[in-house]
Formats: C-alpha cells, sequence, structure tokens
C-alpha cells in the first residue's frame, strides 16, 4: 500500500484556524495549540455574548418606556398591566420604539393603558 502523506491537509486546518486568531496577543496568535485554546473561549463568549446582549437590550426597552411613561404619570408596571388588560399586543421593542420616535402615539397607548 502506498504511503499517504497528510501535511497539506493539516496546513490547511492550521493556516484556517491561525487566520481567525489574527490580533491575538503573543503565541495565542502563531501557535496552533495555544491558538485552538483561545480560541475556542472565544467563541463561548462570543455566544454568551449574544445572549447576554438580548438581555441588556431588553432592559433598555423596558427603561426606555418606564421613562416615557413617567412624562404622562404612569408607572411602567400601571402601563404594562393595562396595555395587557386592554389587548394590545404591542412588544417591548415596538413600544420602546414608539416611545422614541412617535411621542403622541405613544401617549395615545398611556390613556389607553389607564383608562
Amino acid at each position: 500500500m502506498t504511503r499517504v502523506k497528510r501535511g497539506v491537509v493539516t496546513k490547511k486546518r492550521h493556516k484556517r484556524l491561525l487566520k481567525k486568531t489574527k490580533g491575538f496577543w503573543g503565541q495565542r496568535k502563531n501557535i496552533f495549540k495555544r491558538a485552538k485554546e483561545t480560541l475556542m473561549r472565544a467563541f463561548a463568549y462570543a455566544y454568551r455574548g449574544r445572549k447576554l446582549r438580548k438581555r441588556d437590550m431588553r432592559a433598555l426597552f423596558i427603561s426606555r418606556i418606564g421613562a416615557a411613561a413617567r412624562v404622562h404619570n404612569c408607572s411602567y408596571s400601571v402601563f404594562t398591566h393595562g396595555m395587557k388588560k386592554a389587548g394590545v399586543g404591542l412588544n417591548r421593542k415596538m413600544l420602546s420604539q414608539l416611545a422614541i420616535f412617535e411621542p403622541g402615539a405613544f401617549e395615545q397607548l398611556v390613556k389607553m393603558a389607564r383608562g
């Protein structure tokens, strides 16, 4: 049986990984073993960060809605409860956008939530 030399495949795999570690510090960018460890950790942080960003954005939407509701003498909790009772199905992102870009429409929603 003939001998199979696999250097090309390994080199390609290493180069592909090392290309992703560009900009890392010290051996983390050019020594394959260190680079792979660091990259796996970076991917884990990136995955977790995508989940955390959703949480942060939700908190931002809530604070924006709360601030806009307080302008109309209404707390966030009273506003959301009133919206649920009124059967308005807008999510927090849309309510936040309305509060910023359409204050008149948001005021109507606050009145609807109170009445």
